[in-house]
């Protein structure tokens, strides 16, 4: 069971965690800056925590590592969903807007965000350079090696949008969207990505890996195969949004008067 605890172990996390940043970006915008605040806490918290387990070649380091990179990434998402972290354009892309000029403005719209996945990607490469435990490195680059293909595929045009995931304040996203069946970069990052996943999971099924070895590639793999999955829902007919609906029914009760 040295991959199959790993496996579950992130689709329950990669489950939860998301529905929890939907529950709480739902919520009445007055409690946004105290969400905010705590989650910049526990961001200071999980970046102990990749440092604390930078050195520690166990598998439960392994999990500890992974578990703190998720922490970082989730600070980034909760911090764009509330507005805090977007970019100096907060305007709907002007209707005339075609090719490099609409890139354009898209860039702007997001442009924080970018800075601040750079500059958290350096904190965790700071933290564990030369260290045996690249884990949590490794986990926010897939992270964000997969978001960013999310992003193009979404400003190319995919066929759902999950446009009912942005709130009010963040409407204006949606005109840097395009829907339509699909786009000719859709295929090369599919493919692309299986193949990354592919090797890193080889790697994990490697006899002669340790057991942290084999469970801190298992942890990374895992979490490919599920953004190469959230790609599919991207262009596929499914309801995915279903598999959160606990969570938006509980933030739509809690945002009502």
């Amino acid at each position: 069971m040295r991959h199959g605890w790993p496996l579950l172990y992130t689709v329950l996390l990669w489950w939860f965690s998301t529905g929890v940043i939907m529950y709480l970006n739902g919520m009445p915008r007055a409690t946004h800056k105290w969400q905010m605040l705590a989650a910049t806490v526990l961001l200071g918290v999980a970046l102990c925590g990749v440092a604390a387990s930078a050195d520690d070649t166990r598998v439960s380091g392994a999990y500890f590592a992974f578990t703190a990179a998720l922490m970082v990434w989730a600070w980034q998402e909760l911090g764009f969903l509330l507005g805090y972290v977007t970019g100096p354009r907060r305007s709907a892309c002007p209707p005339g807007a075609r090719g490099w000029a609409r890139a354009g403005h898209a860039v702007m719209a997001i442009l924080y965000h970018e800075l601040a996945l750079l500059v958290l990607a350096a904190a965790l490469l700071a933290l564990t350079w030369q260290q045996p435990n690249q884990v949590a490195l490794w986990t926010f680059a897939a992270l964000w090696l997969m978001r960013l293909s999310a992003k193009l595929n979404v400003f190319l045009g995919v066929r759902n949008l999950n446009e009912q995931f942005l709130p009010e304040h963040l409407r204006y996203m949606h005109s840097y969207f395009r829907q339509r069946p699909s786009n000719a970069l859709f295929p090369v990052a599919v493919i692309g990505s299986t193949l990354l996943a592919a090797s890193v999971w080889q790697a994990a099924l490697n006899i002669d890996a340790t057991a942290f070895e084999a469970t801190a590639a298992s942890l990374v793999a895992a979490m490919l195969s599920l953004a190469v999955l959230e790609h599919w829902f991207m262009v596929l007919p499914l309801p995915s949004e279903r598999l959160w609906n606990w969570s938006l029914r509980a933030s739509s009760r809690h945002s009502k008067p």
